[in-house]
């Protein structure tokens, strides 16, 4: 038997069309993003105009397209779709705002308080000692920790850099000084049980976490109660992860590790895009 990669002679590549379940505002701002990048580079010519650059670059990013697929649909090789990919990607990570400037605005804006989660991008496993930190035992399966911030009406607006799987979430709130953060912004903070001990301040506290039961302490109806009231305000930030987990690409991230908050970033840009049209 011989093994050969040459195509048969009567077949020929096939091109089809998917739908980008995307508004116009999402491709022309990306469009836009693009131009202007341009510009200021310098660079007068590209193979296709920006604004299919656009489609081709959020195709990849929405449905998770691999670059070869999209890449032969376009006539144009698959480092030139990655190169796009990456150069947008960037470009729209540089738009996130940074922790304390996103506080300040919410306080700003009348705001009182913040909710905060984290979450686990699963990434695929690879093999030797450095990528057991990724795996989490919570989840069971390897992965990034992320942090994020929303406001009480559910719109992303802060996003941590990509830390294992492993991290605990008050770890990683340890590192990003969250607790701080939000005492010089002068708001306060909604959270699940992970962020237990992380504000010790009885008299004052910043962070607000739910009460949990014990073998030897029952949960009171009060104590039911505000439970369930913190759940039902903690919900918008459950729907922002949902939101930012409609862009495919997160349901296995194949890319460099080291890329991954600039994708989450830019990710965070287009779903406040999408979300507040």
């Amino acid at each position: 038997m011989t093994n050969t990669k040459e195509r048969a002679k009567d077949t020929c590549p096939l091109v089809y069309q998917c739908r980008l379940p995307l508004s116009p505002r999402t491709v022309n701002h990306l469009a836009d993003l693009l131009r202007r990048h341009l510009k200021a580079i310098r660079s007068r010519w590209r193979i296709l105009p920006p604004g299919k650059i656009a489609v081709i670059v959020l195709a990849v990013l929405r449905h998770d397209q691999r670059l070869a697929d999209m890449a032969g649909g376009n006539n144009v090789s698959e480092s030139t779709v990655r190169r796009w990919r990456d150069e947008l990607t960037g470009l729209l990570a540089a738009q996130a705002p940074r922790l304390d400037r996103a506080l300040k605005k919410v306080a700003k804006q009348g705001g009182e308080v913040v909710l905060i989660d984290g979450t686990l991008i699963r990434t695929q496993r690879r093999t030797g000692r450095a990528d057991r930190r990724n795996y989490s035992g919570k989840h069971r399966s390897h992965g990034l920790h992320f942090l994020a911030l929303t406001d009480d009406n559910g719109r992303l607006i802060w996003i941590s850099a990509a830390r294992p799987g492993r991290t605990h979430d008050n770890t990683a709130a340890r590192h990003d000084h969250i607790l701080a953060h939000l005492r010089a912004a002068g708001l306060g903070a909604l959270a699940d049980l992970g962020f237990r001990g992380l504000d010790n301040d009885i008299l004052n506290p910043v962070i607000v976490t739910g009460y949990t039961a014990s073998r030897t302490h029952k949960l009171t109806p009060g104590e039911k109660e505000a439970n369930r009231v913190l759940a039902v305000g903690r919900a918008p930030a459950e729907h922002c992860f949902a939101h930012l987990k409609n862009w495919r690409i997160l349901t296995k991230l194949r890319t460099d590790p080291v890329r991954a908050t600039l994708l989450l970033r830019a990710l965070l840009v287009l779903t406040n895009l999408e979300v507040n049209r």
